[in-house]
């Protein structure tokens, strides 16, 4: 599951989110071969931030996929997604920042696992918790 996780200093408040969302996710998608529905997009917005000792507008991006990434694709994603910020969040291109992460398939199936595992224990399963409990299991498909 690619994820790219966005911080800017800009404040997103007003600001039409869902748009860039649905572009990063499309983009991602598309450069890296992988179905839409596996992409995941953060994006924080009003993060205290500097780049170049000042505090114009600017983004850091972490991209994180099981495979897909190459330096083509890489510049290739850091063109598209630039493009993105400097459209909608007038971030200039100039002031963004994406690290790429090819992570191996064993670094995230265990979580997910895990997260089976624990979906599959009968006392946990399907089970109405106390209000008082305190944790809160929300597992979906995987």
């Amino acid at each position: 599951m690619p994820c790219l996780n966005i911080s800017t200093n800009v404040n997103l408040e007003g600001v039409d989110t869902s748009s860039v969302l649905s572009e990063a996710t499309s983009t991602v998608a598309k450069l890296i071969g992988k179905p839409e529905a596996y992409v995941m997009i953060v994006l924080k917005g009003s993060v205290p931030m500097a780049f170049g000792g000042t505090e114009q507008p600017a983004a850091y991006g972490e991209l994180v996929s099981i495979g897909g990434l190459n330096a083509d694709v890489n510049k290739k994603l850091s063109a598209a997604i630039a493009d993105i910020l400097e459209t909608k969040l007038s971030i200039p291109k100039s002031r963004f920042f994406l690290k790429f992460y090819d992570t191996k398939a064993h670094q995230s199936q265990e979580y997910a696992q895990c997260l089976h595992a624990l979906h599959q224990v009968p006392s946990l399963a399907g089970m109405d918790l106390p209000s008082e409990f305190p944790f809160h299991f929300t597992i979906g498909h995987l």
